[in-house]
């Protein structure tokens, strides 16, 4: 062992880094001190915007001019819940299965992105089973006239969709008669693609899952003896 080598314990090694490695720190934080204090106090923050909690533990002379903020495309959190509730469009097996798994926690998923090229971020949800999470419906919501269009559905379970660089990405996936539903058999992606006002399909995969993976026969046991 190299510790053992030069005639120190692994111990004494570890302690004479520790020291070592102290001391570096310490200089190169007096370093970086310096050099902030050099720079009118801005050498900290010239590759990129400081943390808020650097922010609130630094001194700084005279405060910096405020940035004008850029208007947000990002909606305001949808409450997912209502919104799909609400929908004439879902079916009412996927509104049955939208129920409180715990105290006021929903089986839902909720994401936001560009996909129909609005001014606002689409909405992207997915409502799931409590028991095994297994998807039931996915839906895009679209902002039109100060509210939410249901411009997309999938409701043939299990069903995922997801927002992958400005498309709609939905996951279906396939069980043989024996599979348990931690293990479908295979699945299809589906990659949709919003053009002329609605979603069209782009192209498809199909993947096929090994049934041995996972599956390894356990040894017979040795006879005593």
């Amino acid at each position: 062992m190299r510790g053992l080598t030069d005639g120190r314990t692994p111990g004494e090694t570890r302690r004479t880094t520790q020291a070592a490695s102290t001391a570096v720190a310490v200089f190169v934080a007096l370093g970086v001190s310096l050099t902030g204090c050099g720079t009118g106090g801005t050498g900290a923050r010239d590759e990129g915007p400081a943390r808020a909690d650097a922010v609130g533990g630094a001194a700084s002379s005279s405060p910096a001019p405020a940035a004008k903020a850029s208007p947000s495309t990002v909606p305001d959190r949808v409450d997912a819940v209502r919104l799909v509730k609400a929908d004439p469009k879902v079916s009412a097996e996927v509104k049955r299965e939208l129920k409180p798994c715990v105290a006021d926690e929903y089986p839902i998923d909720v994401s936001y992105g560009r996909l129909t090229g609005g001014s606002v971020d689409d909405v992207v949800v997915n409502v799931l089973t409590c028991g095994d999470t297994v998807g039931v419906g996915s839906y895009v919501y679209r902002e039109e006239d100060g509210g939410y269009q249901n411009v997309f559905q999938a409701e043939a379970p299990p069903v995922y969709a997801e927002i992958d660089r400005g498309d709609l990405v939905v996951t279906k996936q396939v069980y043989d008669k024996e599979d348990p539903v931690s293990s479908p058999s295979s699945d299809y992606v589906i990659t949709y693609r919003w053009a002329s006002g609605r979603f069209t399909e782009e192209y498809r995969t199909h993947n096929d899952y090994s049934k041995a993976a996972g599956n390894a026969p356990t040894p017979a046991p040795e006879p005593d003896g």
